[in-house]
C-alpha cells in the first residue's frame, strides 16, 4: 500500500510540474481605430471567453477595411473584422480571403444630421447640403438610396472630402448631413459637439446589405480548422455576453485603451450596433448566422451599384461560410 501511494504521489508531482498547454496566439485586426462597434472583442478578452477556448487574443486597430483585408490575405493578421463588401471586392480579384462569420446583417449606412435640423426622412434632404467621401462604400450605394426614395441629385448640393473633412463640414455648418454609419460617425460628431444626430437609415428604405464580419485567409482556415471553430465559438459567446451588458462591454474598451473614447458615446455606439446583428430571418438565431438570401442580395446590389465584378453573381457562396460557427446552444 505504501509503495502504491508513493507511485501515485510521484505521478501527481510530475503532472503538477508539467506546464499547462500553451494557448494559441491569435491576432485580430479591426477595420478602424476602436469605437463602440468593437466592444464584444474587448469584452470577450476581458471576461476570459477567448482564454476558455485556448486562445490568447491580441486585438490590433486597423486603418480601413481594405488595409485589414490585405493584412489577412498576406497572413500578417490571423483574422480581420472588416466591411464584408470590401472583402468581396478583394476576393473577386484573387485575394485568398473568406468571411467565417457575418455579424452586421443589416446595413448601418445612413444620411445623418443634427437633430435640431429636423431632417427625419428622405424628402427633408431636398434643398440641403450633403457631405460625402468619393468612392467610399456609402457613396457607391447612395445612388440606390436616391432611386429607392425618389430623390434626384439636383434636389440637394454635395460637398466632398475625406472622412475627417466630411465630419468637420457637418460640425462647422458647411453641410446639413453626411453619409455615415449610425454607430460610428454619429458618435464622433456627438463627442466633438455634445449634440445628438438623427440618421436616415438606408436599410429602412429597402437596401438590404450585410456589413461587418470576421474574415480569414482561406489557406489559414484549411490548415487551422479547429482553431477557427474555437475562435468563432468564443467570438459568438463574446457578442452574446456583450449584448447583455452594453456599458460593461464599452468599458472594456477603455480598460484596454484609455484613449479609446468616452464611455457614454462608446456605450451608445454599441447599443446602436446591436440591432444590426440580425434580420427578420435570423432574429431567433445566434450571432453570425447569415442567410444565403441576404448574401446573394448583397452581391447583386454590389454588382449593380457598388462596382463589384459581375462574375461574383456566379457563386455568392464563395465569399462566406457558416461551417465554423457554433451550433445552437453550444
Amino acid at each position: 500500500m505504501k509503495r502504491w501511494i508513493g507511485v501515485v504521489s510521484a505521478t501527481l508531482m510530475v503532472l503538477a510540474a508539467m506546464p499547462a498547454q500553451a494557448a494559441d496566439k491569435v491576432v485580430l485586426m479591426l477595420n478602424w481605430y476602436v469605437y463602440g462597434e468593437h466592444a464584444p472583442f474587448y469584452y470577450g478578452k476581458a471576461k476570459g471567453i477567448y482564454a476558455a477556448e485556448g486562445i490568447d487574443l491580441e486585438i490590433q486597430e486597423g486603418r480601413g477595411s481594405a488595409a485589414t483585408t490585405q493584412a489577412v490575405a498576406a497572413k500578417t493578421a490571423d483574422f480581420g473584422y472588416v466591411d464584408v463588401p470590401t472583402m468581396m471586392r478583394a476576393a473577386i480579384k484573387g485575394a485568398p480571403v473568406v468571411a467565417t462569420g457575418v455579424l452586421l446583417q443589416t446595413s448601418p449606412m445612413s444620411a445623418m444630421g443634427f437633430v435640431d435640423k429636423n431632417i427625419r426622412k428622405p424628402e427633408d434632404i431636398k434643398g440641403k447640403t450633403v457631405a460625402i467621401t468619393p468612392a467610399d462604400s456609402m457613396t457607391q450605394i447612395w445612388p440606390l438610396f436616391l432611386k429607392k426614395t425618389g430623390l434626384k441629385e439636383s434636389d440637394f448640393k454635395t460637398v466632398a472630402g475625406d472622412g475627417q473633412t466630411k465630419l468637420n463640414a457637418v460640425i462647422n455648418g458647411q453641410a446639413d448631413l453626411l453619409l455615415g454609419y449610425v454607430m460610428d460617425q454619429s458618435m464622433k460628431i456627438k463627442d466633438a459637439t455634445g449634440k445628438d444626430v438623427y440618421p436616415i437609415k438606408f436599410a429602412d428604405y429597402g437596401i438590404n446589405m450585410v456589413s461587418s464580419g470576421i474574415i480569414a485567409n482561406t489557406d489559414y482556415v484549411k490548415a487551422n480548422a479547429d482553431l477557427v471553430r474555437r475562435f468563432m465559438s468564443a467570438t459568438t459567446k463574446a457578442v452574446e455576453a456583450a449584448e447583455k451588458e452594453p456599458k460593461a462591454a464599452a468599458q472594456s474598451i477603455l480598460d484596454a485603451n484609455p484613449k479609446g473614447g468616452k464611455i457614454d458615446t462608446l456605450t451608445q455606439g454599441f447599443e446602436l450596433t446591436i440591432p444590426l446583428y440580425r434580420t427578420a430571418e435570423t432574429k431567433s438565431k445566434r450571432p453570425f448566422q447569415v442567410t444565403d438570401q441576404n448574401m446573394t442580395e448583397t452581391v447583386n446590389l454590389l454588382v449593380e451599384y457598388g462596382g463589384l465584378d459581375a462574375k461574383a453573381k456566379e457563386n455568392p457562396k464563395a465569399f462566406y461560410t457558416n461551417d465554423y460557427l457554433p451550433k445552437s446552444g453550444s
